[in-house]
């Protein structure tokens, strides 16, 4: 039996695929974190729950022991885009996974901006580091996943620091959800800009 992997998309029930929805409904087991799995309602009535913490080994363990189960394993946004699926594929060969894929939150907030990306660079500064000064530079166009330490403030620093002050920096807050909002700001105005951003995604435009 396979195992589902699901794209949730950017958070709201409104963006997840019916494809998605399906494979919840005939699901008997939900893995996923706390927070997405209530997000569910309806959809995660009467299932048994896994939630995923900073210990994988014991969501590996209890994956792998209820194998015989319908089981999915719901993830954020979109299931290609920096998600727990890397993980699944190094412990299950790929005709042990059926994936079906969601809206990234970046691919949304293009979307919310009237914008298109196929040729933006697009990637993550979420605990890790790249240099989204030169490929501004380099491509015009940056879409990125933020963290605590690489905040939009932090970016519109770097980037005006660096010659590019001039630069559009797009951040959306809360994306889908009800209290959705998008900024838009020049980066030497957004740099000393004192509020505390909640769950965002920013997209720089040279």
């Amino acid at each position: 039996m396979k195992i589902n992997v699901l794209g949730l998309g950017p958070g709201s029930l409104d963006y997840i695929l019916p494809a998605a929805i399906k494979k919840l409904k005939e699901s008997e087991v939900i893995v996923g974190g706390k927070r997405h799995i209530e997000s569910l309602g309806e959809y995660a009535a009467n299932k048994e729950y896994c939630y995923i913490t900073g210990d994988l080994e014991s969501v590996l363990k209890f994956i792998k022991e209820n194998r015989d189960k319908k089981m999915s394993l719901i993830l954020s946004g979109d299931t290609g885009f920096y998600s727990m699926l890397t993980f699944m594929k190094k412990h299950f060969s790929d005709d042990e996974l059926e994936v079906i894929p969601g809206i990234s939150s970046v691919q949304y907030m293009f979307a919310k901006i009237s914008d298109y990306w196929y040729d933006a660079f697009i990637s993550s500064a979420h605990g890790k580091e790249f240099d989204y000064v030169a490929k501004l530079e380099e491509y015009g166009k940056v879409g990125m996943l933020t963290d605590n330490k690489n905040t939009p403030q932090e970016i519109a620093r770097q980037l005006s620091e660096n010659g590019m002050g001039e630069s559009t920096v797009y951040v959306g807050e809360n994306l889908s959800y009800e209290d959705e909002k998008i900024y838009k700001y020049k980066a030497l105005k957004l740099k000393d800009v004192d509020y505390k951003f909640k769950m965002n995604v920013v997209v720089l435009k040279k």
